[in-house]
């Protein structure tokens, strides 16, 4: 084949043009692995929508079982701990499993004290789901061992 004597001055362009098509297709193709269920599988459209709707029901049933334990209030600018808890319940309410998501290390009393609190308050609401529902909320804990769940909070001060 001959090789012309002209620039090539779309070259560059070219690249530029792939570079942004492949950049295209992988954000589409991240998007489409966000939205997709592990396996493949076709999940319910409702289960996110349950869990998020639920997490409030779950924290009054906690605040409810447990109001003298309750930080009235805003909450100072330092708590004494802060741990984030999934919580994984069955369609009656009982808890299936507990999981950190962020477990306060510092402070393993805090740790124990969450969980015996949950593990307390079952049975949950029922879920109005057939299946499993796991929900996660925040717990702020201040020094006098009362705390607000961030679903529920009434805000920290200095903020």
């Amino acid at each position: 084949m001959p090789e012309s004597s002209a620039p090539l001055p779309s070259l560059p362009l070219r690249k530029k043009a792939w570079l942004w098509a492949s950049a295209a297709v992988s954000a589409a193709c991240l998007l489409t692995a966000c939205q997709t269920p592990p396996g493949g599988g076709v999940s319910s459209p409702s289960t996110p929508t349950v869990s998020k709707a639920y997490r409030r029901d779950a924290a009054q049933h906690l605040y409810d079982r447990n109001a003298d334990r309750i930080y009235k209030g805003m909450l100072p600018p330092m708590l004494y701990a802060i741990g984030v808890l999934q919580v994984q319940l069955d369609s009656q309410g009982r808890i299936r499993n507990l999981h950190w998501m962020r477990k306060p290390s510092h402070a393993p009393e805090v740790v124990a004290e969450i969980e015996r609190t949950v593990r307390a308050a079952a049975p949950f609401p029922a879920t109005g789901s057939r299946s499993t529902v796991t929900y996660t909320d925040t717990w702020l804990w201040d020094r006098s061992g009362r705390f607000q769940l961030d679903t529920l909070s009434e805000g920290q001060l200095g903020q």
